[in-house]
């Protein structure tokens, strides 16, 4: 039986309109046979229970506070109010769903930060109906990163992608292939695979991470043949971070760097783009990879899926994902404090 930490997680509520509810609830369901750590949802009482009755649901649902979230986790799914009430109904997101999944995620950094809560896990949010009420972030990890914020100095936050079977990491990640090019640098990859080795040892207690770094270019540009990127800006990357004693190998050929021998060999590969990296573990592991960021001064885990407006509310959200992320919001508190 694996263990718990101390603390319970705090889950945010995302896109009240969305899957969120959904998936949360079918996981406390499942609470005792997948003997899942003790999390509380950060939202609103009354949208919970709606949700619940549409999908019919039995579930019973407590109003708590975090420190009381443990002790009746067994029982009821406990719910901490934020202040912000959800109005929205499934698949119909308003004007209440920005203010709502903000606030979720405001309180549950405020939590972790303060010592009420292990880790965050976040469900799902609508970019498009945050940036119609005037959110002004990328997305959920670059806001995140400002909450994390000290004296100013705001984290780099990296997004892992993680499963039993394969961890990835894109330097360049919700840019186009074009912009991709233009930011990738020799700084920005040795930055990036600091953060994955410091996170690799302090979060998943790998005492040596041993990190495959991909080309850019197809072959990893057959020795300047299709491109001379490897040799001007990976190339340099890769001898910084083994002078750093980072186990660091590469350039290597993305399209044989992710066949199961292949990745038998590393704990995590880190490639120049965005669909590099997540083509690869989207399929090995679709149901049950986990976004991870890595940088962020507490441990912070989400679902690797949006919130499918189309089938929210219908019972057929497949919780896996959020199931992952909770076990291993868990496992990565749990290694922290060892």
């Amino acid at each position: 039986m694996a263990a718990h930490p101390a603390k319970p997680l705090a889950l945010t509520l995302g896109e009240p309109a969305g899957i969120g509810p959904d998936i949360t609830i079918a996981a406390w369901l499942r609470r005792r046979e997948l003997n899942l750590p003790a999390f509380y949802l950060l939202g609103d009482e009354a949208a919970i229970a709606r949700r619940a009755k549409v999908l019919g649901a039995d579930i019973r649902i407590t109003s708590s506070s975090a420190g009381e979230a443990d002790a009746v986790f067994a029982e009821a799914l406990p719910v901490v109010a934020t202040g912000a009430h959800a109005t929205a109904g499934p698949g119909s997101p308003d004007a209440s769903s920005a203010p709502a999944a903000l606030a979720s995620i405001r309180q549950a950094v405020a939590d972790v930060r303060e010592g009420r809560a292990s880790a965050v896990v976040t469900n799902p949010i609508a970019k498009s109906v945050l940036y119609r009420a005037g959110f002004r972030h990328p997305g959920h990890t670059e806001f995140l990163a400002e909450l994390a914020a000290v004296d100013g100095r705001v984290p780099q936050p990296v997004m892992m992608l993680w499963s039993p079977r394969l961890a990835v990491v894109p330097v360049t990640i919700h840019v186009s292939l074009r912009e991709a090019l233009a930011q990738l640098t020799s700084e920005l990859i040795v930055s990036t695979v600091r953060i994955v080795a410091a996170g690799l040892k302090s979060r998943f207690g790998i005492a040596t991470p041993r990190i495959a770094i991909s080309g850019l270019n197809p072959h990893a540009g057959e020795d300047g043949s299709l491109g001379d990127e490897e040799q001007t800006v990976i190339a340099p990357a890769l001898e910084t971070l083994r002078n750093d004693g980072i186990d660091a190998r590469g350039p290597l050929p993305a399209d044989t760097m992710f066949h199961e021998a292949a990745r038998n060999l590393y704990d995590c590969a880190v490639c120049m783009y965005h669909d590099q990296a997540l083509i690869p573990i989207k399929t090995v592991a679709f149901d049950d990879a986990v976004n991870v960021t890595l940088g962020l001064p507490f441990i912070r885990t989400s679902p690797d899926h949006g919130t499918a407006f189309d089938i929210a509310g219908t019972g057929k959200a497949n919780p896996a994902s959020l199931i992952a992320a909770l076990r291993l919001a868990s496992r990565m508190a749990a290694a922290t404090s060892e």
